[in-house]
């Protein structure tokens, strides 16, 4: 059987995040949507998703397909219902549907005519921005769960203080010394090739993924992912870094989602809690306003090849857009679009081969190339949001 995932009804819900990706991609506890749907099923995915996001992330059709909603995270349960499924059936949960069984060439623009089947189980949905945090604690066990099932972890060295250390588990080539691991709130999972530093005091839920440092006295409260070549220092709770991001220094960053190739500055701090305990307000870029979101600590939202210099200090609820530059004293405001360049004294516009100049140099560091297909991506994204800049 051949599976895709396609974006589903919450892609523009999940903006800044999917300018650069599709749903598939997002990193919820310690692997990708895509990667947990993978594991699960055997088989390699395909996507539907935006056009000018399609030639990087194409998709294959063949006789017979199953097509899955990419904002539901997979699970043993719903799994087993997805590989049954027949032509002309679907599988939903609530008014959602979660997958659906299609034949090559065929178009379905509602579900009337197909059987549903509902599912009665409980399923992880991603569906907003602040989900990826909020969910983060249940997903990680979850995938630490699929991870490590049947496997040994490598042998906790003894200069290691651990609580519950049958919950954590260590992959070939991690390096740990000198640190606390306190499993006994959530598993802890230390990816291979990644490093713990001295000093370092982590309570769980936690992963840190392939090639990930956790810098020396670094604090670390779970939920909360370091995906995979992040570089993370200071203290953090319940946050998510989707992969090749850097928050190196002491600073406090909570309650918040940091794309690809992000960078803080030292002593960069987020609020994630509003003076007077308020519900947050978080940009949203489907209704262009601020939209509630049920929620007291949120912090920041930043998207792909973002940045910001040192002591940037950054308010509760606070989302920033893809390859911003932002720096200097005082807050900048709590949206920020896409290719902007300031701080709290007002931005310009961040034209793009300036950006690309900085993004080559960023990614040639790991010896990954920024190759036409992504300048495209980010091309696109930059004339998308023009509307959001003042200049």
């Amino acid at each position: 059987m051949n599976y895709i995932l396609f974006d589903g009804p919450y892609r523009n819900n999940l903006l800044p995040f999917t300018y650069t990706r599709p749903v598939a991609d997002l990193r919820v506890g310690i692997l990708t949507i895509r990667q947990k749907w993978e594991s699960y099923v055997e088989y390699t995915t395909t996507t539907i998703t935006e056009d000018y996001l399609s030639e990087k992330y194409p998709m294959v059709e063949m006789e017979e397909n199953i097509m899955i909603n990419a904002s539901f995270l997979p699970n043993l349960e719903v799994v087993e219902l997805v590989k049954n499924l027949k032509h002309n059936q679907a599988l939903f949960k609530g008014e959602d549907v979660i997958a659906f069984f299609a034949k090559e060439g065929e178009e379905h623009s509602d579900f009337s005519d197909f059987e549903a089947i509902e599912f009665e189980g409980e399923i992880l949905k991603i569906e907003h921005t602040w989900d990826i945090f909020a969910k983060n604690g249940a997903a990680i066990l979850e995938d630490f769960n699929l991870i490590t099932k049947d496997r040994e972890s490598e042998p906790i060295p003894a200069t290691v203080n651990t609580l519950n250390p049958e919950h954590i588990f260590i992959e070939k080539g991690a390096t740990v010394n000198f640190a606390t691991l306190n499993a006994s709130t959530g598993p802890i999972y230390i990816g291979r090739n990644s490093e713990v530093m001295e000093g370092s005091i982590v309570r769980g839920p936690f992963a840190l993924c392939h090639d990930a440092t956790l810098k020396m006295a670094s604090k670390i409260y779970g939920p909360t992912t370091v995906g995979p070549h992040s570089k993370v220092g200071g203290e953090v709770n319940n946050s998510v870094l989707f992969g090749y991001s850097n928050k190196g220094h002491d600073g406090f960053l909570g309650n918040s989602v940091l794309g690809e190739w992000c960078n803080l500055g030292a002593d960069t701090n987020n609020s994630n809690l509003k003076n007077n305990y308020a519900e947050v307000r978080l940009w949203d870029y489907e209704t262009e306003g601020f939209a509630r979101t049920g929620l007291q600590f949120c912090g920041l939202m930043m998207g792909d090849h973002s940045k910001c210099g040192i002591n940037t200090m950054f308010n509760t609820g606070t989302v920033v857009g893809v390859s911003a530059n932002i720096f200097g004293s005082g807050f900048p405001r709590n949206f920020v679009p896409s290719f902007s360049w300031g701080g709290s004294k007002g931005f310009v516009t961040y034209k793009t081969a300036k950006a690309f100049e900085v993004a080559e140099v960023v990614m040639q560091r790991r010896q990954i190339e920024l190759t036409t297909m992504d300048k495209a991506i980010l091309e696109h994204v930059f004339e998308e949001t023009q509307k959001y800049r003042k200049s």
